[in-house]
């Protein structure tokens, strides 16, 4: 390489150096490879600056016009895949800003005014990850809606309720469903508590100090709409926090992982019901395999690999942690380590939210136009399974409460009736009332209706119970809630 050449590749950082870099360092330190997915964002980030150097006479307009003009081309090659990526220009930042100054000449090279890559590549982050955000909570939206169509085909359909996955007490399916469907709506809501934080400007923090320029960083701010909803710029306050700071990255992940944990526990019941001990429910072929050796299998792969994946996300989450555990103030060169994770976190959970609320709403056949669900409910084979394990036993309970009798009292009488219902191998409800009076004379015929699934469910209609009144408002509810999210979201 002659000294022209060093020269003409270094001089993006400095011409300090008497040597050219080593090709085993320049692939080790790299990162091009994949954070050019950070183009969109550097280029608009690169926009607003050029916009607010040239309102501030620190740029003449002649060279925003270029800049302008420059960026618009780089875009459509890089849409076009005609964009060269060189790895001799080490990011997403260099590359885009050496061919700039390729198109626009001198122009291109007053960008970098007032700016450095590390206040540059913060703001780009946040940028990227706040339009992810945006993304992954219109797909949460997605699937709440997905478990709402199912729910509200099956209010009554009677499930049983575990807990220590032993019967417990008969619930409505669609109640049972609504749980994940809060769960998703808190994902939602801390989701939007991370924008927030997230939606905040570094640019114009410069390497680590602040810089000499008299720059509009809330010119800036408003460009890119990190704003807060009075309209109000949002920037950080401190310029060695604002080059340095990860916390929104490692709040997403944290967020993110709690999002799986959900993901993750209605995976294990999708797998769990689906099998032939439970045969619950049978999902769509199109989201199931088979095996290489056993012709009769039909595997749930789709919940199983998310619930395998979850474990990854988590993975992502403890190695940003330990990457800024001892960083000391203000920007290391380890920071490069958060893209990688942090990508691979955002299409984890958008790949799954995705297959998720497909598999379980369905689709629509853009052949026939026809809806194909995701998912069939065997309501008998619930039903069946809910009549095993005295699920009514605390309804028993309950009634002799309601007779006079205190509830620890009613608690061993009805431990009893158990007993003596296991011995004759038979329900609590069929039972002669004989039998059910010598453990307590205060019983009549009228117990029967609150020892019956149905009368179990119907029971408790209170709010946030499993009364198929409750459940269907509470699924208008939800509705209700999506629907205004929608609204804001396109606002």
């Amino acid at each position: 390489m002659s000294s022209n050449q060093f020269e003409q590749k270094s001089q993006a950082w400095s011409a300090l150096f008497s040597e050219p870099m080593s090709d085993l360092v320049k692939r080790y330190t790299a990162s091009v490879a994949f954070d050019q997915r950070l183009w969109r964002a550097d280029i608009a980030a690169s926009l607003a600056h050029a916009d607010m150097l040239a309102a501030q006479g620190i740029i003449g307009a002649d060279d925003y016009a270029a800049i302008e003009r420059g960026m618009a081309q780089i875009s459509t090659e890089i849409e076009s895949a005609a964009f060269v990526w060189q790895l001799d220009l080490e990011d997403v930042h260099l590359n885009i800003e050496a061919r700039l100054t390729q198109l626009v000449g001198p122009a291109g090279k007053r960008l970098h005014t007032g700016r450095s890559r590390n206040d540059q590549v913060a703001t780009d982050l946040r940028l990227w990850l706040r339009s992810e955000i945006d993304a992954i909570t219109q797909l949460l939206r997605e699937l709440q809606s997905a478990l709402l169509e199912v729910a509200q085909h099956h209010t009554e359909v009677i499930l049983p309720g575990f807990t220590h996955l032993q019967v417990a007490q008969p619930v409505s399916f669609a109640h049972h469903l609504l749980a994940y469907v809060e769960m998703f709506a808190r994902d939602a809501e801390r989701l939007s508590e991370v924008r927030r934080r997230t939606n905040q400007l570094p640019l114009g923090s410069a390497a680590l100090a602040g810089t000499t320029y008299l720059l509009d960083r809330e010119r800036v701010a408003r460009r890119l709409g990190m704003v807060d909803e009075q309209g109000r710029p949002q920037l950080c306050q401190n310029s060695l926090d604002a080059v340095s700071d990860r916390d929104f990255a490692i709040e997403f992940c944290a967020a993110a992982s709690l999002c799986m944990v959900h993901v993750s526990r209605l995976s294990e019941e999708l797998i769990l019901w689906m099998s032939q001990n439970f045969d619950f429910i049978k999902i769509a072929d199109r989201f199931t395999t088979g095996s290489s050796i056993m012709p009769q299998k039909k595997n749930p792969d789709v919940p199983e690999l998310a619930r395998g994946k979850t474990g990854r996300v988590f993975g992502h989450l403890m190695g940003l942690l330990t990457l800024m555990k001892a960083q000391p103030l203000a920007y290391n060169k380890d920071n490069q380590e958060d893209k990688e994770p942090l990508f691979d976190t955002v299409d984890t959970l958008k790949d799954t939210l995705r297959i998720f609320a497909e598999m379980i709403g369905g689709q629509t056949d853009p052949a026939s136009g026809q809806k194909q669900g995701g998912i069939t409910v065997n309501a008998q084979a619930m039903q069946d399974a809910a009549s095993k394990g005295y699920a009514t036993a605390t309804d028993l309970a309950d009634y002799l409460v309601k007779k006079g009798l205190p509830f620890r009292d009613a608690h061993e009488t009805v431990a009893h009736a158990v007993k003596a219902a296991s011995a004759h191998r038979c329900d609590l409800s069929e039972l002669p009332l004989a039998v059910l009076q010598g453990f307590d004379a205060r019983i009549e015929k009228d117990v029967y209706d609150c020892l019956s699934l149905r009368g179990s469910l119907h029971a408790r209609n209170t709010l946030g119970g499993t009364a198929p009144a409750q459940v269907r408002a509470q699924i208008e509810r939800h509705r209700s809630r999506l629907a205004a999210a929608a609204h804001v979201a396109t606002i």
